[in-house]
């Protein structure tokens, strides 16, 4: 696990619209642009192996004006295949605030980021202590049935209650806009909230991108 002394000042940042890293969660990465192959070939040299996800306002992979709120991952596995492509996995650590983008020397985007105000990432297990998984796993059940969507459903019904929230808000297909609301809930009771509103708005078939107007 990694300490608040372990954080450094300045980390890379991945910006990739509607991928969501959560604190203790794991995330898995294609990486193939010249730019995010040197970004790991540098992370890996570092003792903290630290690498930000970071929603984009607009365009995938580069330019744009970047969330103020990220998460950072550990890379904590990687594999390299034939063509010189990686598959990585993130382990979440924590979420950080971007107080300045650092211009220059690197091809990929590198930040000055601020850990204060995310204690709670690097504690244990959030419970949720007001959570009726019973309503829930009903709204979520009608969800995925109206999205086409399947999933392993006796391991979600035995999941615990940070591990079934955070693995939803991440796997869902919800807007880039969303994913952010879910990404800076303060708490696991929140994020949840806002998960079931998700959920029920577009079980009555309204977008994201509506809800957060």
């Amino acid at each position: 696990m990694i300490s608040k002394t372990d954080l450094p000042d300045t980390i890379p940042v991945f910006p990739l619209p509607g991928a969501l890293l959560l604190p203790r969660s794991r995330l898995p990465l294609h990486l193939f642009e010249p730019r995010y192959l040197a970004m790991l070939d540098d992370v890996l040299k570092t003792s903290s192996r630290l690498i930000g996800m970071v929603q984009p306002y607009d365009a995938p992979g580069g330019g744009g004006k970047l969330h103020t709120i990220g998460c950072a991952g550990k890379v904590t596995a990687f594999s390299e295949t034939e063509d010189g492509r990686y598959m990585i996995t993130m382990s979440g650590a924590s979420r950080f605030r971007i107080t300045e983008e650092i211009e220059g020397f690197t091809p990929y985007r590198r930040c000055n980021v601020n850990w204060q105000g995310f204690d709670r990432d690097l504690g244990p297990v959030e419970k949720d202590e007001t959570f009726d998984r019973e309503k829930f796993m009903d709204a979520l059940g009608r969800y995925l049935v109206d999205q086409g969507l399947s999933t392993d459903w006796e391991s979600l019904g035995d999941a615990e209650d940070e591990l079934l929230i955070n693995s939803l808000s991440m796997l869902c297909p919800f807007e880039p806009e969303d994913k952010q609301a879910l990404l800076e809930a303060p708490s696991l009771t929140t994020r949840r909230e806002t998960l079931m509103t998700l959920i029920e708005f577009a079980l009555r078939g309204g977008s994201g991108e509506e809800m957060m107007q």
